[in-house]
């Protein structure tokens, strides 16, 4: 699915960057082939993970008699503009947003459930996109997904932000590892998203991988991801 919403006369094209190791068909298929290759792998070893988060997600909401799914899916936009649904495991009291519109989440988000805290916290609240991988919405490394109001307010705001949907999103990548998620500079996640994409390989992409696991124990410990 392509949106379009904001290529128009006002707006850059999505992506100026053209001659990447990513636009070679070649390392294209390298890098689906991997994807999948992880993606289906990881969703097989974590499937009694996802059972006991769903189980702990349902009792909550019964506990507390509130409505919603296990999953919840928001928009996103990836590669060119595409849009998709990314799934996540639900962390927030249904219809969290019809109040305030578009927000970002902060630390002492009060919409935020019991196990949402802990599942954001541990960033265990994004393993459902394995799924986004397989079906080729995502890649395992790349720029994280924004949504599309976001995407619209950055692309005006911020010098080259359309350039990093040169690729498609990512669950984790070059800025993540370096610290540039939450409450960071945005201008300073695209800078390294651009080098990502500039600079990829994919050594590169399991060099990332492997070094995501460790700033997501470090982040854990330091409480900066909620």
């Amino acid at each position: 699915m392509h949106c379009d919403m904001y290529c128009t006369s006002n707006n850059p094209p999505f992506s100026a960057v053209t001659d990447t190791p990513l636009h070679q068909r070649r390392n294209q298929a390298l890098k689906r082939i991997t994807d999948i290759a992880i993606a289906c792998s990881a969703l097989l070893l974590l499937g009694p993970l996802f059972g006991f988060i769903a189980l702990a997600i349902f009792v909550e909401q019964r506990l507390r008699q509130q409505e919603g799914s296990i999953f919840y899916t928001q928009t996103r936009v990836s590669q060119y503009g595409s849009v998709f649904l990314m799934y996540k495991f639900r962390t927030m009291v249904a219809g969290a947003e019809h109040q305030s519109g578009p927000v970002w989440a902060s630390e002492s988000d009060a919409r935020t459930t019991a196990v949402g805290r802990w599942l954001r916290r541990s960033s265990i609240d994004e393993l459902p996109q394995l799924w986004n991988v397989v079906k080729g919405e995502m890649s395992f490394v790349g720029p994280r997904p924004e949504r599309p109001f976001f995407v619209e307010q950055f692309s005006h705001e911020i010098p080259h932000y359309q350039e990093r949907l040169a690729v498609k999103a990512g669950l984790t990548g070059w800025a993540q590892i370096h610290g540039l998620r939450g409450n960071t500079s945005l201008k300073h996640r695209v800078e390294h998203d651009l080098y990502y994409i500039q600079h990829w390989s994919l050594a590169l992409d399991i060099q990332i991988i492997l070094r995501s696991f460790t700033v997501l124990l470090r982040d854990y410990i330091q409480h900066r991801a909620y």
